[in-house]
């Protein structure tokens, strides 16, 4: 029998993937975890050891509350592993914490990624979150993450992993949808029923009171500290990072370049996106 459809949502960071990652893991049926970040780094011919090696050191694995032993032990009991279903016990694993029996995955870096994950996961369904690059480059001002403070940075990383996520979809013609920031939070829940539709799930209203449980939801990601990679990160960090989906969606921030970015930024950004702007309609 065919795995259900999993939706990965990918795209640039700070575009909305988490907004639509609480959305669809509020449905009654889906779980989707903190980001994940460790398929890529995974040997697609990996044996059950190697596999379990890299899932388990990732600096990632405390943020989703699994027991080690018994996500190894389900591991080794596979009569013939694989990666493709070493990752689907992974995931399943996780949904069932919430008695759920689907799952998805939001890593906005996988959007380079697509070709990998789909050849591991054909039930894969891509969905790529755009939001206007000028808007994101603001929102990242203050983190610890992403392209750095200048403009020119930003403006050449959004235009990059846009038009490199849409060319790998293309060339293997993936399963892969587009949805903008804009249009979900002015218009959530005709948005979501596309993603549903898309997904091959039943809509479901509490998808939109996602911001009811999200504080919870985003708590899940463990504090750091002394890790070799990652920065000091308290719980506190995270939840001032993404506190704007603990409220309904506000429309409020979309188009707030025109009022903080200046006028020298808004013309060096245009000068390197200007054309993919101008292309997805932002004007």
């Amino acid at each position: 029998m065919a795995n259900e459809p999993a939706p990965f949502i990918v795209g640039v960071g700070r575009s909305g993937t988490t907004l639509l990652r609480l959305m669809i893991d509020s449905h009654p049926a889906i779980a989707i975890p903190p980001e994940t970040h460790f398929i890529p780094a995974i040997d697609p011919r990996a044996d059950s050891e190697g596999f379990l090696s890299v899932v388990l050191s990732s600096g990632r694995w405390a943020d989703f509350h699994l027991d080690a032993a018994t996500f190894r032990s389900e591991i080794l009991s596979l009569p013939h592993f694989t990666v493709s279903d070493g990752l689907r016990v992974f995931y399943r694993q996780y949904a069932e914490r919430f008695q759920k029996t689907r799952w998805g995955d939001k890593t906005p870096p996988y959007a380079v990624h697509l070709g990998q994950i789909a050849s591991l996961l054909p039930e894969a369904r891509f969905i790529h979150v755009i939001r206007d690059g000028r808007d994101s480059a603001l929102s990242y001002r203050g983190l610890w993450f992403g392209p750095g403070t200048r403009t020119e940075a930003h403006a050449r990383m959004w235009r990059d992993r846009i038009l490199t996520t849409r060319q790998i979809a293309a060339q293997h013609r993936l399963p892969y949808l587009e949805l903008r920031f804009e249009t979900l939070v002015r218009r959530p829940e005709a948005s979501l029923r596309t993603v549903c539709d898309f997904i091959e799930v039943p809509f479901h209203a509490d998808m939109l009171d996602y911001h009811h449980k999200a504080r919870d939801r985003i708590g899940e990601v463990s504090a750091r500290s002394g890790h070799p990679v990652l920065p000091d990160v308290s719980k506190e960090d995270w939840a001032r990072i993404f506190s704007k989906t603990f409220e309904p969606p506000d429309e409020t921030r979309i188009g707030v370049w025109r009022r903080e970015m200046s006028k020298d930024d808004q013309e060096t950004y245009l000068s390197i996106a200007g054309e993919l702007l101008q292309e997805l309609g932002y004007r």
